[in-house]
């Protein structure tokens, strides 16, 4: 299989930090990475675009030259092939916990974040745009406060105990908002306080570079 990625970009963050945890759990799953650089347009040739129409990343393709792309669907095909140890939570109603805060966090937060850095300081060039900064910063507002209070429990990560698929969607987010030299709202003390203790971990070091 081949994982088509780009450091730093929040969606292949996510699906990299994802793989790191499983890694470090003991499950290393087997690929082949393909760097393509999103700034220079790589994503536009015809070698990707003929393999993903929608000429982002990451995609991952398999063996055969089929192609699946979205990080989050990703993600499930290799919790379905490598199900232990489990980043998605067992049982189904932890299951479907630690979905709905990956999804707030994704949609919410982490859809914002990339919305706002490209309409203000876009590192593949985009026109810069105060509505859509406006817009997105005020959206996000209370999903970043609401999940501030969920973290004030004293819980280690995003879901609890250990760590999930929630924490790499937030850690690619925060990555990205450093990146694009974001300021996030004040106030978001334990959202700061989970960063802090998240990114210094070995298992994520090398892939939170900001």
């Amino acid at each position: 299989m081949k994982l088509f990625t780009q450091r730093v970009a929040p969606n292949p963050t996510k699906l990299e930090l994802y793989l790191a945890e499983k890694a470090a759990l003991g499950c290393v799953i087997p690929l082949e990475r393909v760097a393509v650089n999103l700034m220079k347009g790589e994503q536009r040739t015809p070698a990707i675009a003929s393999l993903n129409a929608l000429q982002r990343v990451p995609f991952l393709e398999f063996d055969d030259g089929k192609v699946l792309p979205e990080s989050l669907a990703i993600i499930e095909y290799f919790e379905e092939r490598w199900p232990e140890p489990t980043l998605i939570g067992t049982g189904a109603q932890e299951r479907a916990r630690v979905r709905a805060l990956e999804r707030s966090i994704d949609s919410d937060i982490l859809y914002a974040v990339a919305m706002i850095v490209h309409a203000s300081n876009s590192p593949a060039g985009y026109p810069p745009n105060r509505g859509v900064v406006s817009w997105f910063s005020e959206a996000m507002k209370r999903p970043l406060a609401v999940l501030n209070q969920t973290l004030g429990d004293g819980r280690a990560f995003v879901a609890g105990a250990r760590p999930t698929i929630a924490d790499c969607s937030l850690a690619a987010a925060l990555q990205f908002a450093r990146f694009g030299k974001l300021q996030l709202p004040d106030a978001l003390d334990h959202i700061a306080a989970w960063n802090e203790r998240y990114r210094v971990r070995d298992e994520v070091k090398g892939i939170l570079v900001f």
